[in-house]
């Protein structure tokens, strides 16, 4: 019987580290985003406030298959970490070429690249990018706005 429960301890410890070491180091977790203020009744103080130089960003006129790229530059002006879960276009057109993987602390700065490809699109263009980080709210929604021209067919 002992022998027994030893295998098992055993094996869930080697199944457990096996889980753990696939992860890389430098990715964020989900998981560990939670917003203390929206369940519990704990103050706002203490969550961290991303905020962006500017949250609409105009590429102006540009001609189909032209791409822009754009940084949105932040700081954490909160009392704790900021941590980003998640960056994602409104479409396959914009790309988000990178963004902080670790903590940035009080009053840190950060940036989010973003590639706009133009290509197969003419007319008014507006999309969105949004953050999923332990804000409050958890969702931060960005502008990427403009003009594709398409040239004339003869």
């Amino acid at each position: 019987m002992i022998n027994k429960v030893g295998i098992l301890i055993t094996s869930i410890l080697i199944f457990s580290a096996c889980e753990l070491t696939d992860k890389r180091k430098d990715d964020v977790d989900s998981s560990i985003i939670n917003v203390p203020a929206s369940a519990s009744g704990t103050s706002n103080e203490a969550i961290p406030v991303i905020v962006f130089e500017t949250s609409n960003h105009d590429f102006g006129r540009i001609s189909q298959g032209e791409k822009v790229t754009y940084t949105y530059r932040f700081m954490n002006t909160g009392k704790s970490d900021l941590i980003i879960a998640k960056v994602e276009g409104s479409c396959g057109c914009t790309v988000m070429k990178g963004w902080p993987k670790h903590p940035i602390k009080p009053e840190g700065k950060g940036k989010i690249d973003v590639i706009f490809d133009s290509a197969g699109r003419r007319g008014k263009q507006n999309k969105s990018i949004s953050i999923i980080a332990n804000t409050n709210p958890s969702t931060t929604v960005l502008k990427l706005e403009g003009e594709i021209v398409a040239p004339d067919k003869n």
